[in-house]
C-alpha cells in the first residue's frame, strides 16, 4: 500500500483538495494521510468539516500578524519533521500559498516526489499577486507532477521549460467541489447565518463582495470601498453583502467606510456552504479572489475582478469575467453597466465553466495509480 500525504493550509486549498482526498481514500491501493498546516485556522477547519474530512496531522502554524518570513521558516522546520516521520511515497499540495511553496521545498530536500495541483497559473509579474506568483513558480520548479487546470496553464509550464511528459491537463478540482457543494445547498436564505439572512431583502439585487489581496491594501482598497458606496447610493434596489476578511488591513477600512450604510451587510467570513449559497443568491460578484473567478462562472454569475491582471485568463476570454482593477470609475462604470443593461448582464451570466467538468479528482487518481503500477513493474 502506497502512502500519500496531502497537505492543506488555507480555505481555498481545503476546497480544492477535499474532492481529491475523498477520491484517493476510495482506492484500496492508497493509504492517505492529511496534514493541515492551518495557515488559515478557522477558515480551513470550516471547509474540512463541510466535506467530512478530519486531518491526521495538524501543525497549527497560524499566529497573529506573523510575517511571511516567520511563517516560511516555521513551516520549513515543522514540515521537515513530518516528512521524516511519515516517509510518504508521494506528497500533494495545491495552489500558490506559502504552504505549497514550503511543501515543495521540503519534499525536494527529502527527495520525496511532489505533485502540484492547479499548476501553471501565471501573471508573469512577481509582485502581483504577492507573494503567490513567486510561490507557484518555485513549486513548479520542484514538482514531479504538474496537474494543470487548463491548456493555457500547460502552455505556461512549457514556456518555463517543464517537460510536456510531466504535465497533465486535468481541469480544476474547484469545480468538483462546487458541484458537490451545490447539491448540499438550497437556493434560499436558509443556508446563510440567521443574522445575515434576516438583513437580505429578496426584492433587491444582491452584490456579493470579497477582497483580501495584499497588493490592494491601503489606498487601492479605500478606492474599492468608495466605489461600493457609490453603487449603493446610485441604485436603491441594490444591496451589498460583504463577508469581511479578518486581516486588519481589510477589516478596519471596510467597517469604517461601509459599516453604517443601511444596504451594506457586513459580516464575518462565511463558511464554505453558506458562501456557495450567497453566490447562488447574488446578482453580481465583485472580488479579488482567484477561487471566485473559477466558481462563479459555473453558477452563471458575472464577476468583476478587483485586480489589474489575472492568472485565470480563460474566463476573461470567454467573456464571463472582467478585470476592473482598483480604479473608482472603472469599478463603478462596469458594475453600473451590468445593472442597467440586461443584454450585457446576460452575456456574462451564461453559466460557462472553462475550468473543469467535475472529474478532475478522478484524473489525478488515475495518473497516480498508473505511476505506482509502472514503478512496481520495474
Amino acid at each position: 500500500m502506497k502512502k500519500i500525504l496531502v497537505v492543506v493550509g488555507t480555505r481555498p486549498e481545503a476546497i480544492k483538495m477535499a474532492p481529491i482526498i475523498l477520491a484517493l481514500k476510495k482506492q484500496a491501493e492508497f493509504h492517505v494521510r492529511v496534514l493541515a498546516t492551518a495557515q488559515h485556522r478557522h477558515l480551513l477547519d470550516q471547509v474540512m468539516q463541510a466535506f467530512g474530512i478530519v486531518p491526521d496531522l495538524d501543525l497549527d502554524i497560524m499566529r497573529p500578524n506573523q510575517s511571511l518570513s516567520t511563517l516560511t521558516a516555521r513551516l520549513l522546520i515543522d514540515l521537515d519533521e513530518v516528512l521524516i516521520a511519515e516517509q510518504p511515497d508521494v506528497v500533494l499540495a495545491q495552489g500558490d500559498t506559502t504552504t505549497v511553496m514550503t511543501v515543495a521545498l521540503s519534499c525536494f530536500y527529502q527527495r520525496i516526489p511532489f505533485g502540484h495541483v492547479e499548476a501553471g497559473l501565471r501573471t508573469w509579474d512577481m509582485t502581483s499577486p504577492f507573494p503567490e506568483e513567486m510561490n507557484r513558480v518555485i513549486a513548479s520548479r520542484l514538482a514531479q507532477w504538474h496537474f494543470a487546470p487548463t491548456e493555457s496553464s500547460r502552455k505556461n509550464l512549457l514556456k518555463e521549460g517543464i517537460p510536456d511528459s510531466d504535465i497533465s491537463v486535468t481541469g480544476n478540482s474547484v469545480i468538483d467541489a462546487l458541484l458537490m457543494a451545490a447539491d448540499m445547498v438550497a437556493e434560499s436564505l436558509t443556508t446563510l447565518p440567521a443574522e445575515v439572512a434576516r438583513q437580505i431583502d429578496p426584492d433587491k439585487r444582491l452584490i456579493l463582495v470579497t477582497t483580501h489581496r495584499r497588493e490592494n491594501f491601503g489606498a487601492p482598497f479605500e478606492r474599492i470601498c468608495q466605489a461600493f458606496l457609490a453603487l449603493l447610493d446610485r441604485n436603491p434596489d441594490v444591496q451589498l453583502l460583504y463577508p469581511v476578511h479578518p486581516n486588519p488591513n481589510v477589516r478596519d477600512i471596510a467597517w469604517r467606510l461601509l459599516g453604517q450604510h443601511p444596504r451594506a451587510i457586513l459580516c464575518e467570513p462565511l463558511e464554505y456552504l453558506p458562501f456557495i449559497a450567497a453566490m447562488k443568491l447574488s446578482y453580481l460578484i465583485l472580488s479579488d479572489s482567484g477561487g471566485v473567478q473559477e466558481e462563479a462562472p459555473a453558477l452563471g454569475k458575472p464577476v468583476l475582478v478587483l485586480r489589474h491582471e489575472t492568472e485565470r485568463p480563460e474566463a476573461v476570454e470567454q467573456g464571463v469575467v472582467k478585470l476592473v482593477g482598483t480604479d473608482f470609475d472603472m469599478i463603478v462604470n462596469s458594475a453600473q453597466g451590468l445593472l442597467d443593461d440586461p443584454a450585457s448582464y446576460h452575456a456574462m451570466a451564461r453559466g460557462i465553466s472553462p475550468y473543469g467538468d467535475g472529474h478532475t479528482s478522478e484524473r489525478i487518481v488515475t495518473i497516480l495509480l498508473a505511476y505506482f503500477t509502472k514503478k512496481d513493474e520495474h
